[in-house]
């Protein structure tokens, strides 16, 4: 007996998979930018509290890991990274 497959072909089921690649790469990048970030103050000796860390881990916001990065690259202290407006 056959089983009937045609869900997984369907227009929707594609709908699906195409949506939960898009959240992997998304998530990835993020993995990625924080991976970056976090060596990047390493390198420079500037070292993340707790709390900083944890708020850096759980940012899933592209916009936000890059305005951090930036800031990375020319803060002295891990206050002019995180807490800048």
């Amino acid at each position: 007996m056959a089983m009937d497959l045609s869900f997984y072909r369907s227009p929707f089921s594609r709908q699906l998979r195409a949506e939960g690649h898009a959240e992997g790469v998304a998530e990835g990048v993020a993995e990625g930018r924080i991976a970056s970030l976090h060596r990047i103050l390493n390198k420079r000796g500037i070292f993340i509290t707790e709390e900083q860390r944890v708020q850096l881990y759980a940012c899933t916001d592209l916009d936000q890991l890059d305005a951090w990065l930036d800031r990375a690259a020319i803060a002295t202290q891990a206050s002019e990274v995180f807490d800048a407006g």
